[in-house]
C-alpha cells in the first residue's frame, strides 16, 4: 500500500483525522446518526464512508482508518481510464443508441442524408445526420433495463457527455456530437441558458399576476396576441379576445428599404415586425375598441414586445408575458393561429397581403358559429356584451 496523505483537505471531503473518529466510534458500536452528529457530517456521508471504503482484504467487513483514506485517494486519482475507453461492449452500445443507422419497420436500413461534420453546429435549413439520436439520459436509463444483472454495463449521462465534448476523456468520436438533438459542437454551460432571458420582463409583468377574472373568461377585455410568421421573415400580428373569441389582425409591412440595403447590426427592424411596428399596429387596432375591451394582453416572450410599457401608456392596455416554452398559456390564440393558417400556409409570403385582406380574412373567422358560444359567432357575441353593458351604464345613470 502506498503512503497516505495527511494533507488538509477542503470541508467537502472526510480528512484523515474524521476517518479515524469513525473507526473508534464504529468498533464501540456507535449508530451512524450518532456518529455524524458528532463530526457534523451528514448521516449520509457517514453510512458511505463505511460500506465504501471498508477493508475487506480479511473477509470481513471492518473499518480501519488507514485503508478507508487510501482507497479514498485511489479513487480521486487522476486521469482516470473512463468506462468508456476501457469497456468495448458498453463503447458499442453508446455509440449504436448515438449514431446507429436507423431503418424501416422490415428491418432494411435507412442511411439518410450524406452530411459531412465540419466541426460546428449545423446551419439552418440543412440536412442534419439521420442517426438513432438517443439522449444520453436515456441510454444510461436504459442500461439498467437491458443489462439488469451485469454492473460493468453502467454509465452516467454526464461521463456520456464529457466523452463527446471533452478532448481526451473518452472514446467517443468527436462528430457524435452531431447526432444529439441539439447538434452543438460545443457545450453550453447551465448557468448560461438558466441566465438567459428577456431584459423587457420582470415579475411584475408574468402572467401569474394577470387579474384572476381573465381565467374564466367571464368578463370580455382581455386578449391574447402572438405573430404567425411566413417566408423571407414576413409576418401577420394576430389579437384574439378570450371570452367572445373575438378576432383582430395586425398589417406589419416591411419598412421601406428591406432587401435594398446590407443588415445593419442593431439596426432598425425593416421586417415590419420590430418592438415599434408592433407597438404601434396593437396601439392602432385596440384603441378603436371601448375602453372596457382593453383590459389585459398576454404575449411570449419575444422581442417584438419589447416596448410594452410604451404601449401601456399608449393603449391603456395591461401587457402580461407567457412563462419560456409555454404556448398552452394562450390556449385561444394559438387555436386562432391553426384557423388562420387556412389562409396563410406556413412557407407563404404573407407581405404580399393588404390590410384589406387581412380585415376579410377577420371577419370571416368572426362571422364563423363557435361550438363553445353556443353557435354563435364571435362578432355577436361582442356585440351582445357591448349592448348589455351600454343597457347597464344608461340605468345606472338614470
Amino acid at each position: 500500500m502506498s503512503p497516505i496523505s495527511l494533507a488538509p483537505l477542503s470541508g467537502r471531503y472526510l480528512s484523515f483525522a474524521e476517518r479515524e473518529e469513525i473507526a473508534i466510534l464504529h468498533a464501540q458500536r456507535v449508530g451512524v446518526r450518532e456518529i455524524a452528529r458528532q463530526l457534523n457530517r451528514s448521516a449520509s456521508t457517514i453510512s458511505r464512508e463505511l460500506r465504501r471504503n471498508a477493508s475487506t482484504r480479511s473477509h470481513s467487513i471492518t473499518y480501519r482508518a488507514t485503508t478507508a483514506q487510501w482507497h479514498a485517494e485511489r479513487r480521486a486519482s487522476r486521469p482516470k481510464v473512463s468506462k468508456l475507453a476501457a469497456n468495448d461492449a458498453l463503447r458499442t452500445y453508446v455509440q449504436d443508441r448515438l449514431a446507429g443507422t436507423i431503418a424501416r419497420p422490415d428491418g432494411e436500413p435507412v442511411p439518410g442524408p450524406t452530411v459531412r461534420f465540419n466541426g460546428r453546429r449545423h446551419g439552418r435549413r440543412q440536412d442534419r445526420r439521420w442517426a438513432r439520436s438517443w439522449s444520453p439520459e436515456q441510454i444510461a436509463n436504459r442500461l439498467r433495463i437491458d443489462f439488469p444483472d451485469d454492473e460493468s454495463m453502467r454509465i452516467s449521462h454526464e461521463a456520456i457527455y464529457q466523452a463527446l465534448y471533452v478532448q481526451g476523456r473518452g472514446a467517443l468520436k468527436r462528430e457524435l456530437v452531431a447526432c444529439l438533438r441539439t447538434g452543438r459542437a460545443l457545450r453550453v454551460p447551465r448557468a448560461r441558458t438558466e441566465a438567459r432571458g428577456k431584459k423587457f420582463v420582470s415579475a411584475e409583468v408574468m402572467i401569474s399576476e394577470r387579474p384572476a377574472e381573465a381565467d374564466d373568461r367571464a368578463v370580455p377585455g382581455h386578449w391574447e396576441g402572438d405573430l404567425i410568421l411566413g417566408l423571407n421573415s414576413s409576418a401577420i400580428g394576430t389579437l384574439v379576445e378570450r371570452t367572445t373569441r373575438f378576432t383582430m389582425l395586425l398589417h406589419l409591412p416591411r419598412i421601406p428599404g428591406h432587401g435594398d440595403q446590407p443588415r445593419v447590426k442593431n439596426g432598425p427592424a425593416l421586417t415590419g415586425h420590430g418592438a415599434e411596428a408592433v407597438r404601434d399596429a396593437i396601439a392602432a387596432s385596440i384603441t378603436t375598441l371601448p375602453e372596457q375591451l382593453r383590459r389585459s394582453l398576454v404575449w411570449d416572450q419575444g422581442a417584438e414586445m419589447a416596448q410594452h410599457a410604451q404601449l401601456r401608456i399608449d393603449s391603456g392596455l395591461q401587457v402580461y408575458f407567457c412563462d419560456p416554452q409555454s404556448p398552452w398559456q394562450r390556449g385561444t390564440n394559438e387555436n386562432t393561429n391553426g384557423l388562420l393558417r387556412q389562409y396563410f400556409p406556413r412557407g407563404t409570403d404573407l407581405s404580399r397581403h393588404s390590410s384589406d385582406d387581412l380585415a376579410a380574412v377577420a371577419a370571416t373567422l368572426n362571422s364563423r358559429p363557435r361550438k363553445t358560444l353556443d353557435w354563435r359567432t364571435p362578432a355577436e357575441a361582442l356585440n351582445e356584451y357591448l349592448q348589455s353593458s351600454q343597457q347597464t351604464t344608461v340605468a345606472t345613470t338614470g
